[in-house]
């Protein structure tokens, strides 16, 4: 098996345990700190994850331009390359440390409405341990991109399966040792300088590679610039929309309404995980495709068929959720994080049409037209936020992440209406074609589900629970192949499952 498939492979093993041991050990996480302690841990972890984007998509870029230079067997340009890399990630290390010590400087001006003064300190020695991760941790991302570069896939997802299981483990013997807030940053910070030394000396010692810095060439620097500024945008959108809302309960509400709206986030975050997954399946035969300039209305129906494999799985998930998402939110985390549930459908709902619209993207970027979408998407959100300062007032977590997510569904109607004016796509056909028998089997599967769930009933705990999920999922598998699915699809499923159960 090749260093491909296996990095495939670990990538998905990958998403498995962070999905897996994420709903596992959320509610212990939560019941050893408690909630304003938990909401304290979320809330500092999101306000000093803003200034993780400024890797500026340096990693993204070292990708692009080692693979090049490999190809051209160039060395002494990729040595002056990395070079010039590590200086800029040098100065921005350096920006990384003065703008968290103004962080650190300032949290009570920040938080003060919010924070008893424990809490306060508590915050102070989390901002200082985090933003020193962070000065570690940029830099530290450029040996897994070389790696990729040099199609060296299965050691950096073999050391990130290897930290999340170990860092898992360790989590819940310093929290049975009673650590609080403070003791989670500093394990993830010394885990995090050990694997970034681990991979150092796996790319100086295996693939022999040198930090050289032979000449100063600006206009180098503005080329790695102007490639990564449009990634460095989109990362920054990327960080509002997900970790904004919180800075925003942060400053209006107490830290366990944070961690109300945090929970909320992870489980819409979980949904887009198992799309992803799929999507990624296909995105091979979509390069190829662009390559070989192929004509708007096959690109449409490319399109489709990765937007309908997404909704097999999305569909199902949203179904479950919809419906057994309060009792498991009740059950996993406990009653009082209730509203969670109201957040993650609003995330799932909005995050629907992106995820079966990845193909798009893919084009977006064969074009050179990302920018567009960096800048439309940032634009919208930005809005959104700001609706969100007003909203929560009135209406608390909920008012928050619905201001945020009307700005994000307006930024997917504007980009869709570029999608046809830019690339050409049919959208109209292509929304058609997807629907089309699944918005039946939607409809069907959620009012036979819906009275599942009042007729089983057994004492409400986690065997009630699985018995009527196991049964939606059975109601929703048998609708989407009778109904839901054409013959190709059919064939395809048929296929995977006798190439999967053959000896």
């Amino acid at each position: 098996m090749n260093q491909l498939k296996k990095g495939a492979i670990l990538s998905y093993l990958n998403i498995i345990l962070t999905n897996v041991v994420g709903l596992v050990l959320t509610p212990f996480i939560i019941r050893s700190l408690g909630d304003s302690e938990y909401g304290l841990y979320t809330l500092i972890g999101a306000f000093v994850g803003y200034l993780s984007i400024m890797d500026l998509g340096l990693n993204n870029t070292i990708v692009r331009y080692v693979a090049k230079y490999r190809a051209e067997n160039n060395k002494k340009k990729e040595e002056d390359f990395l070079g010039t890399s590590l200086m800029i990630y040098g100065g921005i290390s350096l920006i990384v440390m003065i703008f968290g010590l103004s962080l650190y400087s300032n949290i009570e001006n920040i938080f003060g409405e919010t924070l008893n003064p424990e809490q306060i300190s508590k915050a102070k020695l989390m901002m200082l341990l985090l933003v020193f991760n962070l000065m570690v941790s940029i830099p530290g991302g450029s040996f897994a991109a070389i790696c990729n570069a040099y199609e060296h896939f299965v050691f950096p997802r073999a050391m990130n399966v290897i930290k999340y299981v170990l860092r898992s483990v360790l989590v819940i013997t310093v929290l049975y040792q009673g650590a609080d807030s403070v003791g989670l940053v500093l394990l993830d910070t010394i885990l995090n300088v050990f694997f970034i030394l681990i991979s150092y000396f796996y790319v100086k010692n295996n693939l022999k590679i040198i930090f050289r810095f032979h000449k100063m060439n600006k206009r180098f620097i503005f080329e790695i610039f102007s490639y990564s500024m449009w990634i460095f945008l989109f990362a920054v959108t990327e960080q509002i929309l997900w970790k904004g809302g919180q800075f925003i309960i942060g400053t209006k509400s107490d830290p366990s309404q944070v961690g109300i709206y945090a929970i909320g986030i992870v489980l819409g975050s979980y949904y887009a995980a198992f799309s992803g997954a799929i999507s990624n399946l296909f995105l091979p035969k979509a390069i190829q495709m662009i390559v070989k300039k192929t004509s708007s209305i096959e690109l449409t129906f490319q399109m489709t068929k990765i937007a309908r494999f997404s909704l097999f799985s999305l569909m199902l998930i949203f179904i479950e959720f919809l419906l057994l998402g309060r009792q498991f939110v009740s059950l996993w985390v406990g009653k009082n994080y209730i509203e969670s549930y109201y957040i993650a459908v609003i995330v799932m709902i909005g995050y629907t049409t992106p995820l079966i619209q990845k193909f798009a993207n893919s084009i977006l970027e064969a074009k050179n037209l990302f920018k567009y979408n960096a800048l439309i998407y940032l634009g919208c959100i930005v809005l959104g936020m700001l609706s969100s300062l007003f909203l929560v007032e009135k209406f608390g977590v909920i008012g928050v992440i619905s201001g945020i997510a009307t700005g994000w569904i307006i930024a997917q109607i504007i980009m869709n209406v570029f999608f046809v004016k830019k690339l050409g796509l049919d959208i109209i056909l292509f929304f058609k074609l997807t629907a089309k028998g699944l918005v039946f089997v939607f409809v069907l599967t959620l009012v036979v589900s819906f009275l599942i769930t009042q007729i089983v009933l057994f004492k409400v705990g986690w065997l009630d629970f699985m018995i009527k999920a196991v049964l939606i999922g059975i109601v929703y598998i048998c609708s989407l192949y009778t109904i839901g699915m054409n013959t190709q699809e059919k064939g395809m499923i048929v296929s995977l499952i006798k190439h999967y159960l053959k000896p």
